[in-house]
Order: structure tokens, then C-alpha cells, then sequence
């Protein structure tokens, strides 16, 4: 298990560790159009022992607007996650001949999967999941695997999505509950006070900022909730009503897109990721 030190920083201090550690970002100005890039594919073997994430790829079943499936978000917001959590903790991330960390795709059959300390799935108010993949998850959350779903807005995705977890774990023996700001989690390392509802850079700037709500009345309140195992250790993570992904990755295409989301982001996602390492 990766080692992580843990520290309290302040919300004033968020702003200016992120800010310091991402301004190369604004150069390098990730701009492409999201979904073309090909699945890089989890290897039997992970190449060595360090801290990856791993997308989970799933059939989508239904469309939801501004939503492209398992692809949304993919590959930038967990290659600039982990390029922070390496810099702002001590946490060893696996990283490719170029130095760039790695990151995989997985699907729920895949061997590959038992190997992902971490997976995140985005839109997932879309996906639907087959028997065996019902199955193997099960397994890899039973077995101390940590799901994080993001990016899925209002009531319909909210009900398309708990039909789908409730066949993987069922909710008389797993139920769906709120994360109290009183959470251990959430004092991993930065102190996270309320959930950020935080809308992707499309929308943002087809508002003009003046929103952030992206299925307007039906979607105004953002949720941090989870499903615990028998020991209280968090299998599923839920971020309801907001876009956390995109704050990691347009985190280098906006100042004003960065400064209104990203520390409050990042301060989120590291919290989250210290907490799934060492739990």
C-alpha cells in the first residue's frame, strides 16, 4: 500500500498550493476534443507498485446531455490528479518511460481490474451493467476495491444509476447515505467544509459563470454520498450534481475556469484519494 503523509491545510492555503504547482498547465493548454483519444487499456501486470488510477469503461444505455459515456472526462482529469497528489504528498505515482504519470482503462471482466487500487467512472447516470460485470464488481468492492462516480446530473441519471449499484450491492444490506463534513475523509489532508458543485467548462462558459447548476431546477444541490462494507470502510463514492472531474482536467484551458473550481477540487479528489489509499 502506498505510503501518503498526512496533512491539514487551510482552504487559503489551497488555493495558493494549487495555484503554484498547476501554472505550468497554463502553457501546455490541453485542448482536445473529448472522447477522440484511444483507451489505454490496463496490462495484465501493472509495470511497478506506485499509486494508479484506472477509468472504468462501461455499454451505455441511455444519452444524457453533454455526456459521451465512459469517455467524459478521460484521459486529462486523472492525469492532472495524480500529477498533484505527487506533488502536494509524498505519494510514489507510477509513471511511464516519459515520466508522465500512468493512467488505464479497465473493463469490469478484465483480470486487470483486481489490480486498480482505485477506479472512477464518469457519467454513469447513462451505464448499464451486465450480469457479469454485476458479478466481478461486487468482487473487486467485497475484496477492498474503491469505486468513485462522478459527472451525473439531476433525478433521472440519479435513478438510472442507483438501479444499476443497488444489482451490485443491494440496499437492505448496502444503503446509499449522505457523507457528513464530518468525515475523516474529508480532513485526509485539506479541510473540505461543503461539497463544490462544479459544472463543466462548456457550460460555464455558455453561461458566463452565472450558473453552475447544469440541469437547472432538478439539479441545484450537489451530493457527496457513499456505500460502506460491514466495517464502515467506503466502497462507493457518489459526487451527485456536480462535474468534479472537470476542475482536474480543463484545470489549464481557464484562469477564471481555475480559480472558481480547481483548489476546491483538487482539494476534494486528494482528500479522496489519501483516504481510499490508506482505508
Amino acid at each position: 500500500m502506498t505510503r501518503a503523509r498526512r496533512l491539514w491545510i487551510g482552504p487559503v492555503a489551497v488555493v495558493a498550493l494549487v495555484a503554484a504547482v498547476a501554472g505550468a498547465a497554463y502553457a501546455q493548454g490541453y485542448r482536445f476534443r473529448e472522447g477522440s483519444l484511444p483507451a489505454r487499456y490496463a496490462p495484465p501486470r501493472m509495470p511497478d507498485g506506485s499509486f494508479v488510477v484506472c477509468r472504468v469503461s462501461y455499454r451505455s444505455v441511455r444519452v444524457e446531455p453533454m455526456g459521451i459515456g465512459w469517455q467524459t472526462d478521460y484521459p486529462f482529469a486523472e492525469i492532472n490528479l495524480t500529477t498533484r497528489l505527487s506533488e502536494l504528498t509524498k505519494t510514489r505515482v507510477s509513471r511511464d518511460d516519459n515520466g508522465r504519470p500512468n493512467h488505464y482503462v479497465v473493463r469490469l471482466t478484465d483480470d486487470a481490474l483486481f489490480n486498480c487500487p482505485l477506479t472512477i467512472a464518469s457519467d454513469v447516470g447513462s451505464l448499464g451493467f451486465t450480469a457479469p460485470e454485476i458479478e466481478r464488481l461486487r468482487l473487486y468492492l467485497l475484496k477492498g476495491g474503491f469505486l468513485w462516480v462522478d459527472d451525473f446530473w439531476g433525478t433521472q441519471a440519479w435513478r438510472q444509476w442507483t438501479t444499476e449499484i443497488a444489482k451490485v450491492l443491494p440496499p437492505s444490506e448496502f444503503p446509499i447515505e449522505d457523507v457528513p463534513m464530518s468525515d475523516p475523509m474529508l480532513k485526509s489532508m485539506f479541510e473540505v467544509a461543503h461539497v463544490p458543485q462544479i459544472t463543466n467548462i462548456q457550460f460555464w462558459r455558455g453561461v458566463g459563470g452565472q450558473t453552475t447548476s447544469e440541469r437547472g431546477s432538478d439539479s441545484t444541490e450537489a451530493h457527496l454520498r457513499a456505500i460502506r462494507d460491514d466495517h464502515g470502510r467506503i466502497m462507493v463514492l457518489m459526487t451527485h450534481n456536480t462535474d468534479v472531474a472537470d476542475s482536474w482536467e480543463r484545470e489549464g484551458e481557464d484562469p477564471g475556469f481555475f480559480y472558481q473550481f480547481s483548489p476546491n477540487g483538487y482539494a476534494l479528489g486528494i482528500d479522496v484519494l489519501l483516504h481510499a489509499m490508506t482505508h
